[in-house]
């Protein structure tokens, strides 16, 4: 396995090179500078890159350079010096170094090399650049390249993002500077972010659309570099004192954009006209940049209104914005004409120009922009109709698995072209297109018709465009979804094919009955589930079941092997799950004959063999599956399912590069959460489930990921949704249609005081960690914010926790004395209760505490116990009529385990991610589960506990993504607003 690695040069771009451990790691070469030993010439294909010879500085011995952590190789500790080694690589311009990573950070399952710490950075770094490009926090500037002016985009680094670029500054692997003598620390990234971040801004923004209107060398150069910004950025010819004056006012821009931070921006809003009124509005006004809500429009500014948090003089930030603008927007300078510009009128044809170049631009910029709903939006588009023919329309009554549905089975289709929200003929389109008016109202719809949307309408236009085709046909068109120009934008089909293009097949099919074996009954929805597995099984297709936690995906599964008999079905889950899929099993399908594959003395070679001949289900572990990865491609499986398949919603990683190595007639994913953090998840584990499918991972992140994620574009939702529908069932147990009999939960706050002692070590905390955080940064500081708020949560749990004096605990803690009255309250009604905390430390102190206070037993889970104790502990919560409590570690018992004998959640100390309680809340609320399950979150007032729940409110619907996984989004935050966050409210005293 080969690791490669990259550097930077500043003005030259990126380098790539790679080591193979599989070379001699020693040289005999005495040379001032030799070649690596194990450097290797067979690197990946990268766009845009040439081959050449690089001499790096790296650290070694007199034998031979250090080799990477990555490769497993053995490093000399001793006798270390810097020396010159030269390796073949590859040199890749700047301009394409964007490509480039996205091709070295994303490498496919078949890949033979794993990309080093150097390729990671710069990975990480050109995501940040992406993100840069997306919020507009960049600005255009002139610079001269090789002596000639150039149009370019540069970042506007303020406030957090300031801090993010001394983490990058201090996170930087030396190897990344490693060209040549070594380059400067700041030099290299100020200049490798440039360049992405120039790369990223002309993705983000559209080409231009009138290329055969670009300026030429005589235009005007504040023309020619408008133009440049989202094409060819050379500017040769351009007068030295033009160039001064232009680089002059941008300089000037780019300082004034460094010295605010811009709470307030100035925004520009597009009005569409009446019916039948040929004059568009542009309406001026003033918005806050975190709260876009807070708008005030120019009109009414003059007239004196006002929103808090506008500065003193709120009508020269908007005059002085709105110049700013006009080097940009050279019309606006109409508009400035007046003594109180408010709006300005546009023609269509001005209207469509700011639509599609001026507005990109302004965002870009750092300007608020509000655009018709319409906007940006694909024009012209594709309907799809198909019809079953007559000899398949028979036994529509039966399930469709059994009905003779098959992707071979020819179907009548016809593609209609449609502008809006109706189809358009062929001699209509010719109309439009002769009339080259790009933008027009359709059926009193204004719509945007560019070159290119009309050509593409044509040119299918004169494509066969009604005929048959197979039903797998059809569904790959679905899944593709028409040309990027020319989306598909409606599919109406009937039949068997309709249930499953509908996302609906699991409702519509008849269906199957609990299988003969199965120890139990199947609830209505689970038999409706099991239909639908059976179904894209038979088709050969694999499927996400994405049930909700507890409605028993695992009894589903099970039901599925016993009715699919005989195969072999391969099972990859977490190792905490191992024993509950080996017991599940036992319990629902007894006459499956199961073998754990995991631990040391599992069987290999032919004894291997052996056992997975004699059995029906393969149960293994992620992290076995990467070990024996050669082993288990060596069996032919019927069926490899996924279990807690969010573990390989990372398509990067070794252990999801594994799974999706291991050949099957079809494939499953079982998760509750298909998508946590961003698109790209769905996609992995779609590629897992119907490899190539989606196409593509860049593909997938410029067609959906992208418009979806940060323009919020409805067309690129409707389209994913219908991609992925017919491979995706979702089921809540919130809805009773779904689940009538599962109890209620009710989620509560508990608000805890602080003792006076916690109050004075809370204070203590702050003052002490405010002043290292003041001073520390980078990498430093993150890790001061972490621990200033581990310690703070510890003295609101208890001041024992965090002074570890193991001093007594009654008495001195707000949370504790809440506990102890919920506690004996529980065991007196004769319940049992989960007690959840992250700290492993403090569930030490407090379970023989809780012991001894309510005389009842407190079991206690934790990641140090081996899963026999784990198993025992489980088995006696959940079999004994003893009221009891169970203390866990919401790492180590947050997912996978059953335990409905309890009817009651505690959640002493946050993890402050929604989603991780929720998992750990439905240990109790699940299928099984007979009472209401009571959930109390316990939070001190006036301490950050009150205050990141707040913040959580606040975002609930992006919690997931803004929270992350766990509480390193805090350390993002300002030195101001984490006092703000830290400090105590006097009323948090009792």
């Amino acid at each position: 396995m080969l690791v490669v690695h990259s550097g930077w040069v500043p003005g030259r771009g990126l380098i790539i090179w790679a080591e193979d451990p599989a070379l001699p790691l020693t040289s005999t070469s005495r040379a001032r500078s030799r070649p690596h030993p194990f450097a290797t010439p067979d690197l990946p294909a990268v766009p845009g890159a040439v081959a050449e010879t690089v001499q790096l500085t790296l650290p070694g011995t007199g034998r031979g350079p250090l080799p990477s952590p990555e490769t497993g190789a053995d490093a000399a500790t001793r006798g270390l010096k810097l020396g010159a080694w030269t390796v073949p690589a590859l040199s890749v311009p700047g301009q394409d170094a964007l490509a480039a990573l996205a091709e070295l950070t994303d490498p496919g399952p078949d890949q033979e090399w794993i990309a080093g710490s150097s390729v990671r950075y710069l990975g990480l770094l050109a995501g940040y650049a992406c993100d840069l490009a997306r919020r507009g926090r960049m600005l255009p500037q002139l610079v001269i390249e090789g002596g000639v002016p150039a149009a370019r985009w540069r970042p506007v680094l303020t406030g957090g993002d300031a801090v993010t670029l001394r983490d990058f500054a201090a996170a930087m692997p030396p190897v990344v500077r490693a060209c040549g003598e070594g380059q400067p620390l700041g030099r290299t990234l100020r200049d490798a972010l440039d360049a992405l971040l120039d790369s990223a801004a002309r993705n983000v923004l559209p080409d231009r659309i009138m290329v055969g209107q670009r300026p030429g060398l005589k235009a005007a150069l504040p023309d020619r570099w408008l133009s440049a910004l989202t094409g060819d950025p050379a500017l040769p010819g351009a007068a030295d004192a033009d160039v001064r004056d232009l680089r002059r006012a941008l300089d000037d821009w780019m300082r004034a954009a460094n010295e605010a931070n811009g709470p307030i921006r100035v925004s520009f809003r597009l009005i569409e006209p009446e019916e039948g009124i040929d004059e568009w509005a542009l309406e001026f006004a003033l918005q806050s940049a975190e709260d876009p809500g807070l708008y005030l429009s120019a009109e009414a500014l003059w007239a004196g209104d006002r929103f808090p948090g506008l500065p003193r003089r709120p009508d020269e930030t908007l005059l002085a914005g709105l110049g700013r603008a006009v080097r940009l927007f050279p019309t606006l300078h109409v508009a400035l004409l007046e003594q109180r510009p408010a709006v300005m009128s546009l023609s269509t044809g001005e209207a469509y120009d700011f639509l599609r170049q001026i507005a990109p631009l302004l965002q870009a910029a750092g300007f608020g922009v509000q655009l018709p709903a319409w906007a940006g939006r694909k024009a012209v588009g594709l309907k799809l109709t198909t019809r079953s023919k007559p000899k398949s329309k028979a036994g529509a009554s039966r399930a469709v698995a059994d009905s003779g549905f098959g992707l071979e089975q020819l179907v009548e289709f016809r593609l209609d072209l449609v502008i809006g929200d109706g189809a358009v003929s062929a001699e209509e389109l010719a109309e439009l297109a002769r009339a080259k008016i790009p933008l027009v109202r359709v059926r009193g719809q204004w719509v945007e018709l560019d070159d290119r949307q009309l050509k593409a309408a044509l040119k299918a236009v004169s494509r066969r465009r009604e005929g048959e085709i197979t039903a797998g046909e059809i569904l790959q068109q679905v899944v593709d979804g028409g040309e990027e120009d020319l989306p598909l934008v409606e599919v109406d089909a009937d039949g068997d094919l309709g249930d499953l293009l509908s996302g609906q097949a699991a409702e519509r099919l008849t269906p199957l009955p609990t299988p003969e074996g199965f120890q139990g009954a199947l609830r209505p929805y689970q038999e409706r589930g099991l239909s639908w597995l059976n179904f894209l099984g038979r088709l050969g297709l694999g499927g996400i079941l994405a049930d909700d936690m507890g409605l028993g995906k695992t009894a589903q599964t099970l039901s599925l092997l016993l009715t699919d008999q005989p195969s072999k079905t391969l099972l990859v889950c977490p190792m905490s799950l191992v024993s509950n899929w080996f017991k599940e099993a036992g319990r629902f399908a007894p006459s499956l004959r199961v073998y754990v594959h995991h631990g040391g003395t599992r069987r290999r070679g032919d004894e291997f063999d052996e056992a997975v001949a004699g059995a029906d289900l393969v149960v293994t572990t992620y992290g076995t599956a990467l070990r024996d990865l050669e082993t288990l491609r060596g069996v032919t499986w019927s069926r490899v399912v996924c279990d807690e398949a969010q573990a390989i919603k990372n398509s990067g990683t070794r252990q999801a590069q594994a799974v999706r190595a291991i050949p099957a007639r079809t494939r499953l994913a079982l998760t509750g959460t298909p998508v946590e953090n961003h698109l790209a998840e769905l996609w992995s584990i779609m590629d897992f489930c119907n490899p190539g499918l989606l196409g593509p991972a860049k593909r997938f992140r410029r067609r959906f990921q992208e418009p979806i994620e940060t323009r919020q574009d409805e067309v690129a939702t409707a389209a994913l949704k219908r991609a992925t529908g017919p491979f995706v069932l979702r089921r809540l147990k919130t809805d009773k249609t779904i689940i009538s009999d599962l109890p209620e939960k009710n989620e509560m706050k508990m608000w805890c005081s602080l003792t006076p002692e916690q109050a004075t070590l809370y204070q203590a905390v702050v003052e002490d960690m405010m002043a290292e955080i003041e001073s520390s940064e980078g990498i430093q500081r993150r890790g001061n914010v972490l621990a200033a708020m581990m310690k703070l949560k510890q003295v609101c749990n208890h001041p024992a926790h965090l002074l570890k004096d193991g001093s007594r605990l009654p008495g001195r803690s707000g949370k504790l004395a809440r506990l102890e009255e919920l506690a004996d309250e529980i065991i007196s009604d004769g319940d049992k209760a989960l007690i959840f905390t992250q700290y492993a430390e403090w569930g030490s102190l407090l379970q023989p505490y809780l012991a001894a206070h309510t005389d009842r037993p407190v079991l206690w889970l934790h990641g140090g116990l081996s899963k026999a104790r784990r198993d025992e502990l489980v088995e006696r919560f959940q079999t004994d009529d003893e009221p009891m409590l169970f203390l866990l570690s919401l790492k180590a018992a947050g997912t996978g385990l059953n335990l409905t004998a309890a009817n009651h959640v505690v959640h002493f100390d946050r993890w402050w991610n929604p989603a991780v309680e929720d998992q750990a809340t439905d240990r109790a609320f699940r299928i099984g589960q007979s009472r209401n399950v009571q959930v109390r979150k316990f939070i001190c007032t006036g301490t950050l506990e009150e205050k990141i729940d707040a913040m959580i409110e606040r975002k609930k619907a992006l919690a997931s993504s803004v929270v992350g996984t766990g509480e390193e989004w805090i350390t993002d935050l300002s030195t101001d607003q984490l006092r703000e966050l830290f400090s105590l409210d006097p009323a948090a005293v009792r």
